[in-house]
């Protein structure tokens, strides 16, 4: 299971892998993210006022405007200066030991790879309901460039965290894979639970998660680096934000959204299933690219 594009990626954690580190470093990361969120509702109060307050709060948490989505994303500022001051305080590691080698070359190659998986689906496998046009075109267009910039703040953000951070500390600590690979992509897929929206489906969108975290933690081990992984997940929330959301779940800026909700069963079940068989696919074939390219066949 260890590559040795992998030792390399966790050899910067071992200097000091205590779980102790470990531990208060994931309390530094929720502190920051914490503050990070009460210095945006900051921002917010003094442009609102206490009258406003409330009510941004609640688009903010449900993203149900263009502007609540790109502050939503926003407070996942926190998120990448906890875990980059986690690593830095604590474990004396710069910012590059999180993110690998070759990142930028693996997000690409994640992000064509994905986008053109992705349109593939939607062009052979039509979706079984009607979609609802929702933000007009020119509104959406004003607020794209802000909304990639969070995609990529939000994403990598995660990627930092649960690969680049608690995955190589792990891995420095425990040699078996079980470890360092399966309790990072479940702590992934458990920040994903939420059955005050999706109700019934809740565990199986915690289920669809946690195997996203295990490809992104398989595709981190080949390369020794979160920049496939990263690419992946950037094209995954961008459809899903900013293209076909669900309705009432981060839907405040998609062109489309469904016309039912996360809570729905009888639609939405098949199509997790369908996701998570998109994303074991999508794995294969850039694990045979890398197997191919590792081996000197043409790519």
């Amino acid at each position: 299971m260890w590559t040795p594009e992998f030792d390399q990626f966790v050899a910067p954690a071992r200097d000091r892998p205590q779980l102790w580190r470990l531990l208060l470093g994931l309390l530094l990361v929720l502190c920051v993210y914490v503050i990070g969120i009460i210095v945006l509702l900051a921002c917010v109060w003094a442009a609102a006022g206490n009258a406003g307050l409330n009510g941004w709060m609640q688009r903010i948490a449900l993203a149900e405007t263009p502007t609540a989505v790109v502050l939503m994303l926003g407070t996942f500022a926190g998120m990448v200066a906890g875990t980059v001051l986690a690593a830095r305080l604590l474990h004396r590691r710069g910012i590059g030991s999180l993110l690998g080698t070759g990142t930028l070359r693996g997000f690409g190659l994640g992000g064509v790879a994905a986008a053109l998986l992705f349109a593939a689906v939607f062009a052979f496998l039509p979706a079984p309901y009607v979609l609802i046009r929702n933000t007009p075109t020119d509104l959406f267009l004003s607020f794209l460039p802000m909304a990639l910039i969070g995609l990529l703040l939000q994403t990598g953000a995660e990627e930092v965290l649960f690969r680049g951070y608690l995955q190589q500390q792990l891995a420095a600590r425990f040699q078996h894979p079980l470890i360092w690979m399966i309790l990072p992509s479940v702590a992934f897929g458990l920040l994903h639970l939420d059955p005050a929206t999706a109700g019934a489906n809740a565990w199986l969108l915690v289920g669809a998660a946690t195997v996203f975290g295990l490809v992104a933690a398989d595709l981190t081990r080949v390369t020794g680096s979160i920049g496939i992984a990263w690419g992946i997940h950037f094209v995954n929330n961008a459809v899903a934000i900013l293209f076909v959301a669900l309705d009432g779940s981060l839907s405040g800026m998609a062109l489309w959204k469904t016309p039912f909700t996360a809570a729905n069963t009888e639609v939405l079940r098949p199509l997790i299933v369908q996701d998570v068989i998109t994303t074991v696919i999508l794995w294969a074939v850039i694990r045979l690219w890398l197997a191919r390219r590792m081996n000197g066949a043409p790519a």
